[in-house]
């Protein structure tokens, strides 16, 4: 029977041997590694360290360079002058979303805005999140919330202070992330009841491993039969059922009559139910639409927050002359006030630039969400067939030598001295991605990441566990879409004030 499929498969894909072998002799397709039959590349790659050997990668065959994965091709961009060329030059050809299985079926087929494809559903889908979620007024007024979350968890880590005691800041980050986006999406936090926060961050937990999950049906459909063999639709299946059911019971409670709601605390389920309910969009909006568009703001806001204060504190850490820096920054600035407002953050340049030099050396997404192309086009004189997949490894590109002095240095001072910022203009420097599928949430997510720094900054002086020194802390990373520290951060804090 073996041999029979074996048989099956080769016959099947003669013709897709001979198509494919056309790129690879076409000199006006970019150079690549050499694959194999069937799989072409796929057997080379490291899933859980992509970022690292694709800028392996880019080293021998150069900054714009061609993978076979199974039956699709791909690109990998590493350099900023061709990310500009990819994201905004020809940002119409490169807006598309590669249709890969564990995103389609948890974002409810793109009913959303991060995995839609390129049209007019997603232009409206982006327009509602930008106006309604997004935009600066909504952001300043869930500045209560950051608030009142950050000074909780300042009074919780100073009330287990002791000369010996160790916090784990990565615990504590993660716990505070999804607390403030959860106040702030469905109006309730999960820290309370031990059961229910235990459940809920195992099933973001799953979420987030998922998508980042190899799937072989994407790749070479009709062996997609081993996908199911490892178990991964009944995974997936199995927590889209779970986080369907948990967002059917979030919209329950918003929509019962009887609701008691805290005046002035409108929080993202609200206002998209008004939304829907009053038709203020181009688009029929669904339940389906709201459940998708809660499923970005879990995974998006969770982790990109918490993953940025760890690598900060933790190069702060690694770093005593910076730390020293920003810390008499925000105490002499703070004087002596209990508490560090978002207004005062904007008289802190240093800690900005901390921040900024963070997410350029960590920065949380790694490989920018793939696109894919919906026409073909040129780049860097090379012909890119349509559909084709297009990695942006802004890893790569924000450690590039050519572009950064010292690029492994971690030397805040490098964003005083030049006008640089992330907001998409600058292609040396994209941890939010750039063109029209810039990240909308930046603001957002600076806002906590921000805020969270400068009052554990101001609060307390963070030393290393007895015995331990600066070389002992490492910067292994998790596998997954985010960058997550792999060793939890462990450290000591002492009270200032």
């Amino acid at each position: 029977m073996f041999s029979l499929l074996f048989l099956f498969v080769v016959c099947f894909i003669l013709p897709l041997l001979m198509f494919f072998h056309k790129y690879r002799t076409n000199k006006n397709y970019p150079p690549g590694p050499k694959g194999l039959p069937i799989i072409g590349n796929l057997h080379q790659l490291d899933i859980s360290k992509l970022y690292l050997q694709l800028s392996q990668f880019s080293k021998l065959y150069g900054p714009l360079f061609s993978l076979s994965l199974g039956l699709r091709q791909a690109i990998v961009v590493s350099s900023a002058e061709i990310a500009k060329e990819v994201l905004k030059d020809n940002g119409n050809v490169f807006s598309n979303r590669p249709i890969l299985y564990g995103q389609q079926k948890l974002s409810y087929n793109g009913s959303e805005m991060v995995f839609s494809q390129y049209s007019d559903f997603w232009r409206e889908i982006r327009k509602i999140c930008v106006v309604h979620i997004f935009s600066a007024k909504r952001v300043s007024h869930y500045s209560s919330i950051r608030k009142f979350e950050v000074k909780k968890m300042i009074k919780k880590i100073s009330g287990h202070v002791d000369s010996s005691s160790v916090t784990n800041l990565s615990e504590v980050l993660i716990s505070l992330s999804s607390t403030i986006i959860c106040r702030i999406a469905f109006g309730r936090s999960y820290e309370n009841d031990g059961t229910e926060k235990s459940r809920f961050h195992e099933m973001l937990h799953e979420f987030q491993a998922l998508l980042a999950e190899f799937f072989v049906c994407d790749y070479i459909p009709y062996m997609g039969w081993l996908d199911k063999l490892r178990g991964l639709h009944g995974r997936v299946d199995k927590n889209f059922k779970e986080f369907d059911e948990f967002y059917q019971e979030i919209i329950d409670e918003h929509l019962d009559p009887n609701r008691e709601q805290i005046k002035d605390e409108e929080d993202i389920v609200d206002v998209l139910l008004q939304l829907k309910k009053h038709h203020l969009s181009s688009i029929d909006l669904t339940f389906d639409h709201i459940k998708a568009v809660l499923a970005d703001m879990l995974v998006a806001a969770t982790d990109t927050t918490a993953a940025t204060s760890v690598w900060a504190i933790t190069s702060l850490i690694k770093n005593p002359r910076v730390m020293k820096k920003v810390q008499e920054e925000i105490r002499n600035l703070g004087s002596k006030k209990e508490f560090i407002d978002e207004n005062d953050i904007q008289n802190f340049p240093y800690l900005k630039a901390v921040i900024k030099e963070t997410l350029r050396l960590h920065l949380p997404t790694p490989l920018l969400v793939p696109r894919e192309s919906r026409e073909k086009c040129i780049i860097s004189g090379y012909k890119i067939p349509a559909n084709t997949i297009v990695y942006v490894n802004a890893w790569a590109i924000q450690r590039d030598p050519s572009n950064w002095k010292n690029p492994e240095e971690f030397y805040p001072e490098r964003f005083l001295e030049c006008s640089t910022n992330f907001l998409g203009q600058d292609f040396e420097f994209i941890p939010f991605g750039a063109g029209r599928r810039i990240c909308p949430g930046i603001s957002m997510g600076v806002a906590s990441v921000e805020l969270i720094l400068a009052n554990l900054l101001y609060s307390f002086d963070w030393k290393l566990p007895h015995g331990l020194v600066k070389e002992d802390i490492d910067t292994e990373t998790l596998p997954g879409i985010t960058q997550h520290k792999k060793n939890p951060l462990c450290l000591v804090a002492k009270i200032t004030m």
